[in-house]
């Protein structure tokens, strides 16, 4: 007997079942699968009762359609059958609280209006497009007068600059830098100090007409595979070399 299977043996074998706790364990197996029937048969009712409301609504003069507040779930198989008939879906409100979906036909999508109202669980109907269409003029009149505010104040400033350059005349300084730095440049500018930097033409430069690559695309094709061939090669010379060594290794080392 070896360590491990003395290790083994000292350890306490797992509890057995009791016929009990099996009978338990069997029946909420089968209350979990229950429930999963159950959910599955309700999506299916779903999915049927969300295919005929899509049928009718195809045939009537409406322009959307609202769903009651669902979950997830349920929105998600709303979206799908939405998309397979060629309808545009959306989903308003808070989740878990009011979250619900809207059907509409694609030669009558929401405007920007709607979907902000509806956003803002306004709803929508007839007297909340006027109250938006309103606030909408508002906004749209309130930035161009802001803008055209901005513009005017911006022209009479730059005016106004011009006119005080005018006025002034030419700015000129009121001190000379040559006499104030003088003890550290000299009285005369030091041409010798402030010449002209030049490239160095013998280190660091390289005309651009030697860095193109002037293969075409076959010989660097060809370039390439025959560095690769020579790579495979060099590494087959390796390991033979390798198992050369070993093979006299070994007979070296046999009686």
């Amino acid at each position: 007997m070896d360590l491990l299977d003395s290790i083994l043996n000292a350890m306490d074998a797992p509890p057995a079942n009791n016929e009990q706790q099996k009978t338990l364990i069997k029946k909420q197996r089968e209350m979990m699968e229950r429930m999963q029937n159950k959910q599955k048969e309700e999506l299916l009712r779903f999915r049927k009762y969300v295919d005929e409301r899509m049928a009718r609504f195809a045939k009537d003069d409406r322009q959307c359609i609202e769903f009651q507040p669902l979950d997830k779930v349920h929105r998600s198989v709303i979206h799908e059958i939405a998309e397979n008939g060629g309808f545009i879906a959306m989903s308003f409100g808070r989740e878990d609280v009011d979250r619900h979906s809207v059907v509409y036909k694609k030669e009558h999508a929401p405007g920007e209006d709607e979907v902000t109202a509806r956003r803002n669980g306004d709803g929508w109907n007839a007297e909340i497009a006027k109250e938006y269409a309103e606030r909408r003029r508002e906004r749209l009149a309130q930035e161009q007068s802001d803008k055209e505010a901005s513009t005017s104040e911006a022209a009479n400033c730059a005016s106004s600059s011009a006119a005080g350059d005018q006025d002034t005349g030419e700015i000129k300084p009121t001190t000379n830098y040559k006499a104030k730095y003088a003890h550290l440049i000299g009285e005369s500018a030091a041409l010798q100090a402030a010449r002209k930097t030049e490239t160095n033409q013998s280190y660091g430069f390289v005309p651009s007409k030697n860095k193109k690559d002037m293969r075409s695309i076959e010989q660097t094709l060809a370039d390439i595979q025959a560095k690769k061939r020579l790579r495979l090669a060099q590494q087959q010379e390796l390991e033979q070399e390798q198992e050369h060594q070993q093979e006299a290794t070994t007979s070296s080392g046999d009686p």
